[in-house]
């Protein structure tokens, strides 16, 4: 399948029925012990992140930041661009905003292609929208050194990789996880991003068997 057939076909799909929390959880890292967290879905912050995908040559790529020491939330993890709501933005604003301040990619740049599941993680309480913008040609970025350690193009076609899918255990605030992470470009990506990017990859999954 050609890029533009592929762009289109995706954009789509995103307005159908979306695969959902059953595609999240296959990334969703799992307690040995019960955890109760204080926050909940009802009281929580909203944020948004954004899929930027763009053409290379015949592939597809997006862009995943390594987050500082010095942010408050998800310190040196591999992210999605993409923060908090602020009072009177729509969430694809929100996205293009902090996509903005964190890599530098200009707003007019990116085309809205759709939005997928939204995705409540307790351990910060943010509710976080993630959405799928595209640009026509690799874009000029500009990360923020306060916010991104570095950045990085992701292949589609790595993402779409059987292997790049691993588990391992970890003991985060004296509590042992199962965390299930994604292997892409040498990096381990888990949590809330790899949740994202399984919906992403069911979606995009569809796609291409069609």
């Amino acid at each position: 399948m050609d890029i533009h057939t592929l762009k289109i076909k995706l954009a789509q799909h995103l307005v159908k029925e979306l695969p959902g929390k059953s595609a999240q959880k296959i990334m969703l890292i799992k307690p040995r012990n019960p955890i109760k967290y204080s926050s909940n879905s009802e009281c929580a912050n909203p944020a948004a992140v954004l899929i930027l995908l763009f053409p290379v040559k015949q592939d597809i790529r997006f862009f995943l930041t390594k987050r500082t020491n010095v942010v408050q939330h998800h310190k040196g993890q591999i992210s999605l661009p993409g923060g908090a709501w602020e009072e009177g933005e729509q969430l694809w604003e929100t996205a293009l905003r902090e996509t903005n301040e964190e890599i530098g990619v200009r707003a007019e740049r990116i085309q809205f292609m759709g939005a997928l599941t939204p995705l409540f993680v307790p351990v910060t309480g943010f509710l976080i929208h993630p959405f799928v913008g595209w640009v026509d040609d690799k874009p000029e970025t500009y990360p923020d050194p306060t916010e991104v350690e570095s950045l990085f193009a992701v292949s589609v076609s790595a993402l779409m990789d059987q292997n790049s899918c691993q588990r391992e255990e970890q003991t985060i605030r004296d509590y042992v996880f199962d965390v299930p992470y994604f292997l892409l470009n040498k990096q381990k990506v888990w949590g809330a991003t790899s949740m994202v990017l399984s919906e992403f990859k069911t979606v995009l999954k569809k796609v291409i068997d069609e």
